[in-house]
């Protein structure tokens, strides 16, 4: 008997395959937030292509439409209408279910000179503090409250009751949250802001170049000081959001651990240099085959490696857990070092379960490669966070027998299709609803 639909969804993958073929990127789900949360800074309507449709791309929605914008579909388009904001509080229930909802607070302070927006939620990897956000917004003149009771609510309004005003602020840590949040805010404001020690990441530059494409006039992006100009009103624009490196170095790392050859397409080849330098320093040969197309080939023996995660142009910390499954099957001892999420070693636990040998020290992983007694092989697992997913399904695909993923969902929140994809390189999965224990006895 088939389960009923309201039982949640798991992914079975059958290890030992062999992939090959061709994947297209799906444009960058961090991107499209911020970009969709820049759109509340336009008086007018915006068309956004490579939208993702995800999980969190769809609660960025419901996020927007609480305060009055209109979302529709127009073939590949997603057109935005943000002329009438009808509301400067979004959605609680739905803002505390996604971290990046809470941009929203620059556009809408910078636009309508109030917001009060919720604590946000998303992926539980560790804290992740908005007090860059705060202070950043009070020195462009806002003055600002953070209400802990009721789950906690921050109110952002003009201190002159009309608009911000430029100023200067250095952020201690690069945070991309707190430097798009700001560079939303200080579009609309009243004078010149310089944002200092800022984050320098792809999807920081592709918001700064669809704010400038409706009208802002953002410098710097992509080094480590922005200058922005403020405007009294931005138009609307079509925009093209980047691919998504991180899926795209998820990808990389899915040729390496199944020891396979696949091509890729729509992707930035620059954006991928770290990745691709660690994959190539074990032994993978990645080529360069078009302006956005990447070939990669591993063959059977790949070496042990050192990586740790660093802001921007550094090996990003979303791939941190799917090279820690691809470390496993390489040889000798690799060390991983965290140094942006302090609880993202999470997914060791579960890889564990599937013949991982990784002993973990604060924010250090020691891998033991094949040769160290790493074999892995097929069992039930969780997928705690969206990257830890993708690790999990990176082994299982590398391990012998059946591994079964619950918490697809999370895996959804961040990856277009991801199974779909894998399948038509040859990956032996399928996604199925997951039973009680009781039931399936």
């Amino acid at each position: 008997t088939s389960a009923p639909a309201s039982y949640p969804e798991c992914l079975e993958i059958q290890g030992g395959t062999v992939l090959s073929g061709h994947v297209q990127i799906s444009g960058a789900k961090n991107s499209a937030l911020a970009v969709l949360a820049g759109a509340l800074c336009t008086n007018d309507q915006v068309s956004l292509r490579m939208v993702p449709d995800l999980h969190d791309i769809r609660r960025m929605f419901q996020v927007l439409q609480s305060v009055g914008v209109r979302i529709r579909r127009e073939a590949c388009d997603i057109v935005i209408d943000s002329r009438h904001i009808t509301s400067v509080e979004p959605c609680p229930d739905v803002v505390r279910k996604l971290r990046a909802s809470f941009f929203v607070i620059g556009a809408l302070v910078g636009r309508q000179g109030e917001a009060v927006v919720p604590l946000p939620g998303g992926c539980n990897i560790g804290a992740r503090p908005i007090d860059l956000h705060v202070r950043g917004l009070q020195a462009l003149g806002a003055q600002v409250k953070v209400r802990l009771v009721m789950h906690g609510k921050v109110h952002a309004r003009a201190a002159n009751g009309s608009k911000l005003v430029g100023g200067s602020f250095c952020l201690d840590y690069p945070s991309v949250g707190a430097t798009e949040t700001l560079m939303m805010a200080a579009a609309l404001a009243d004078g010149k802001s310089t944002l200092y020690n800022v984050a320098q990441e792809p999807e920081v530059v592709d918001l700064a170049e669809f704010l400038n494409s409706c009208g802002a006039n953002i410098t710097g992006a992509g080094t480590k000081c922005l200058s922005v100009e403020g405007v009294p009103r931005l138009h609307g624009t079509s925009f093209t959001i980047i691919p998504d490196r991180i899926e795209a170095g998820t990808f990389l790392m899915a040729a390496a651990i199944t020891r396979s050859s696949i091509s890729m397409s729509r992707v930035v080849p620059r954006h991928l240099v770290a990745v691709v330098s660690k994959l190539q320093q074990i032994g993978c040969k990645i080529v360069q085959t078009a302006p956005d197309g990447l070939e990669v080939t591993c063959g059977s023996r790949l070496q042990r490696l050192d990586v740790t995660t660093l802001p921007y142009p550094g090996f990003p910390t979303d791939l941190q857990p799917q090279m820690s499954s691809l470390m496993t099957t390489c040889c000798g001892q690799s060390i991983v070092e965290e140094t942006v999420f302090e609880s993202r070693m999470r997914h060791v636990e579960e890889l564990q379960k599937l013949g991982a040998k990784i002993r973990v020290s604060k924010n250090l992983a020691f891998i033991s490669g094949k040769d160290q007694g790493s074999s892995l092989y097929g069992a039930p697992v969780l997928a705690t966070d969206l990257r830890a997913g993708a690790a999990l399904v990176l082994a299982g695909m590398a391990g012998e027998g059946v591994t079964t993923i619950e918490g697809v969902s999370h895996i959804d929140r961040g990856y277009e299709k991801l199974d779909v994809k894998l399948a038509k390189l040859g990956a032996k999965l399928t996604r199925k609803a997951c039973l009680p224990s009781e039931l399936t006895l």
